[in-house]
């Protein structure tokens, strides 16, 4: 057998590259989903205002709405519409959709101009570049052809083809658009993008504003994404939904469609990899759905990866051509070996990429699921042998390479190492974040007192206020520029010191997961009477997340100030927290829209806070804390770690342990505990209390300084304590409780060399026995059976003893017995 070995960078690349693939070829699958749901609408081959004369045609274009309040906009309009006109009546066709489609102009894209202006300059007749877009305004408000989406895609990129659309095609559609969205979103720069993308829609599929479609909206997305126009703008969609045209079951949001999954089905989950061996693959398939009902959907794609990536992908790397579960064992510990190192490649300052090798950290847990497969095999297969049966082979994972014991303990002390780091920087970082929000609200209110174009000073640097392009209003977008000509955002910086403040806050509080802080919403925030003094007690209810756990803490006033911040924030004008939508990272799912506590707003977009912001927030806070860890580097928290920190300050506290269990949510204590770091000071403080615990329960007397007659007493006790036989073991300040028959005593303690006497006083003891016997004492002769049976055990004991200490000699030769020639050294003489 030949094992093909990769160097380490050709493995990481060929990996990396596999992962890649897969992850692309999922990529936008729950758009996909949604295109199958919700398909779009088709473009109908005729229609009446494509069947209408040239004549009919101008005389809508003079009639309102199509018919514009400038005479000299009207008027171009008009003559550029019967310029193009009659340049599509050359073309074959019924209808002018069948003349445009015939033209070619769609194929020519932004140049489709070049062809009528050249027939037109043939003609002697006047017409230009400026004429012909004119009139094609005027037709396709009129909807006299329909072009594709990709066509007007591009063309449609200019605010005066939005305002002509919003104008003359629709203005009953586009005005309840915009009451439905609301002033902060229609003074946005997301509105006018949006109002193009609508247009583009309107004038790509017929009707009105009301007549778009869920599948419209997916079909231009797919096509912007392709073309890369307007690409991620997806805010269009969330204007159509507020307008309420859409179903219930319609999607809450289009963003993030095209690199968000959603959730895979098993045979996509493993197709990522692109598996050589069918039969493996099939196998792996049938596996996973097997298990599938008691999964859920992070534990099955993690199932997933392991069995497809991590150990087949991996065995066909190191074997080409492999086909058997049943492994040999060269192959086995090659691919151990592999797995227990991963490389990942980072970008260096430089710019070029570097592949660093480390341990793998999770190599158990790869070793436990593969394993588990294999054992679970051969246990189906006892049930079902027609299917699991040819696939029963032995595991090439024995239990002894899966225990975590060491790998736990490594945990723990990598767990414990920052939490020491960290819960002293803890208030400096709480500082931090509360000056940093103060010093971005300064910043924000002095901008908003400039007038545009102005220049203002604060916390000692100066600024110039941007000024508006006055092209959808005022700005909504606090640019300013410092001293040097630097940018800056000083709105978004506003936003992200906020919500790195209440990040901070929430979880130092709390000791919540990070799923759970985004998706607290306004309706967690309760409260409870007590049944005897009718106090209320405020209460935050935690929704179920990872352990399905959910549960309720009790807010503090520090808490409390913190969510009344929060909820003052997110309020809209009516004083309603906002529904959006979330995005669970766990099940690949959207969330039904709640009243969530962390949302934002992004260009006239409201949605969830993400992981991913706060994660840079905080990155954002530390840099400017410049708080540094033991080695000099500068100090990393994530979201977690405000968990350990509240877990090990809540019983350093004197919070009981499984109080502490209860407000985390842990289904065991010992997790608690794995999550709470023990420093040595309470180590102390604990021992400490203990002595004292204890001093204060036994009596007083035993601490006073002894007597020399009470030394004496007890020095003399350990001297009365030695026996004819060999030593009494009674404690100190006990009396023989045995009336000194010693020998039936269990504290006597045998002397070896007093072996003789211990048998003369058996000997002793039979012959009175037989002396009882023929006399009739048998009162004496009971106790004589007692002492006869005590004096055996005693030496019983002693030969046990004796036989423990003996060396008993095995007849193995000695070192003399076997060495060779003996050398002798010279003696040296003395003289």
């Amino acid at each position: 057998m030949t094992i093909q070995t990769q160097l380490p960078e050709q493995q990481t690349r060929s990996q990396a590259g596999d992962q890649w693939q897969g992850a692309a070829s999922a990529a936008g699958e729950a758009l996909r989903q949604l295109q199958a749901k919700f398909p779009p609408r088709s473009v109908p081959e005729t229609w009446p205002a494509t069947r209408a004369s040239t004549k009919q045609i101008m005389e809508r274009l003079d009639r309102p709405p199509l018919r514009s309040a400038n005479k000299h906009t009207h008027y171009g309009r008009r003559t550029g519409a019967l310029r193009l006109l009659a340049w599509l009546e050359t073309m074959p066709g019924d209808t002018w959709q069948q003349r445009w489609l015939a033209s070619g102009a769609q194929e020519s894209g932004g140049e489709w101009m070049n062809e009528p202006l050249s027939w037109w300059r043939g003609r002697d007749g006047r017409c230009n570049r400026d004429l012909l877009g004119s009139g094609l305004v005027a037709v396709l408000c009129a909807d006299v052809f329909r072009p594709d989406l990709e066509w007007l895609s591009r063309i449609i990129q200019s605010q005066h083809w939005r305002m002509a659309v919003a104008a003359h095609r629709d203005p009953q559609g586009y005005a309840d658009l915009q009451a439905a969205v609301g002033q902060e979103t229609s003074s946005s720069s997301s509105w006018a993008v949006g109002l193009g993308q609508i247009a583009t829609l309107v004038l790509a599929k017929g009707g009105g504003v009301k007549d778009i479609v869920v599948g419209d909206c997916l079909e231009l997305r797919e096509v912007e994404t392709r073309t890369r126009v307007n690409a991620g703008r997806s805010q269009f969609y969330s204007m159509l939904r507020d307008l309420g045209i859409f179903p219930a079951d319609a999607p809450p949001t289009m963003q993030y469609l095209q690199i968000y999954s959603g959730q895979l089905t098993v045979e996509q989950l493993v197709d990522r990899y692109s598996l050589q061996c069918r039969p493996v693959r099939d196998l792996i398939v049938d596996y996973l759905r097997e298990r599938q009902p008691i999964l859920d959907y992070t534990s099955l794609r993690q199932a997933s990866r392991t069995l497809s990536m991590h150990y087949w992908k991996t065995l066909e790397s190191i074997q080409p051509g492999i086909e058997s579960i049943r492994l040999s064992p060269e192959v086995v510990d090659a691919w151990k070996e592999r797995l227990r190192t991963k490389v990942t490649r980072q970008r260096q300052p430089d710019g070029s990429i570097a592949e660093i090798s480390s341990p793998r950290t999770n190599v158990v847990s790869l070793l436990t699921s593969v394993r588990a497969f294999y054992l679970d095999i051969a246990q189906w297969a006892a049930e079902d042998p027609a299917r699991w049966g040819p696939w029963a082979v032995p595991c090439p994972i024995t239990l002894g390479e899966i225990s975590a014991k060491k790998g736990k303990a490594h945990r723990k002390a990598r767990m414990d190492q920052r939490t020491r780091e960290r819960l002293p920087a803890l208030p400096a970082l709480v500082q931090a974040a509360h000056q940093q929000l103060q010093q971005a609200r300064l910043r924000l209110d002095a901008f908003n007192s400039a007038m545009p174009g102005e220049s203002f000073t604060v916390l000692e640097q100066t600024f110039i206020r941007q000024k508006s392009s006055g092209a959808h209003g005022p700005s909504t977008t606090a640019y300013a520029f410092d001293t040097a000509g630097s940018r800056y955002n000083l709105g978004s910086a506003e936003r992200r010191a906020f919500w790195a403040w209440a990040t901070v806050e929430f979880l130092r509080h709390t000791g919540c997961r990070v799923e759970e802080m985004l998706e607290t919403s306004h309706h967690s925030i309760t409260q409870y009477t007590l049944p005897d003094t009718g106090e209320l007690i405020p209460l935050l209810h935690i929704a179920p997340s990872k352990t399905d756990e959910e549960r309720l803490l009790v807010i503090d006033v520090e808490l409390a100030d913190v969510l009344a911040a929060i909820v003052a924030r997110v309020r809209d004008s009516t004083g309603q927290v906002p529904l959006v939508a979330s995005w669970d990272v766990h099940e690949r799912v959207w969330n039904p829209p709640m009243p969530l506590l962390f949302q934002w707003r992004h260009g006239g977009h409201l949605r969830s806070v993400s992981s991913s912001a706060i994660r840079l927030s905080l990155k954002l806070l530390l840099e400017q804390t410049g708080l540094t860890d033991a080695s000099g580097q500068p100090l990393h928290y994530t979201p977690h770690d405000f968990r350990r920190l509240f877990t090990t300050e809540a019983i350093l506290n004197g919070m009981p342990p499984h109080i502490t269990q209860l407000i985390l949510g842990h289904k065991d204590i010992n997790t608690t505990m794995g999550y709470h770091t023990v420093y040595p000071q309470e180590v102390i403080n604990g021992h400490r209390a203990f002595i004292a615990r204890r001093r204060a329960l036994r009596p007083s007397e035993e601490y006073r300084t002894p007597t020399d007659q009470e030394w004496e007493e007890f020095l003399g006790h350990f001297q009365r304590r030695k026996l004819a036989l060999g030593e009494c073991g009674r404690a100190y300040g006990t009396s023989c409780q045995h009336e000194h028959a010693c020998v039936r005593c269990p504290l006597l303690r045998v002397n070896p060399h007093e072996k003789l006497r211990l048998i003369e006083i058996r000997d002793n003891t039979v012959a009175r026995i037989t002396e009882a016997n023929e006399r009739g004492w048998l009162g004496d002769l009971e106790q004589l059976d007692l002492t006869l049976t005590a004096a055996n055990s005693k030496l019983a004991q002693l030969e046990e003893r004796v036989r423990k200490t003996t060396v008993t000699p095995l007849g193995m030769p000695t070192f003399r017995d076997v060495a060779g020639p003996t050398a002798t050294l010279p003696t040296r003489s003395r003289s």
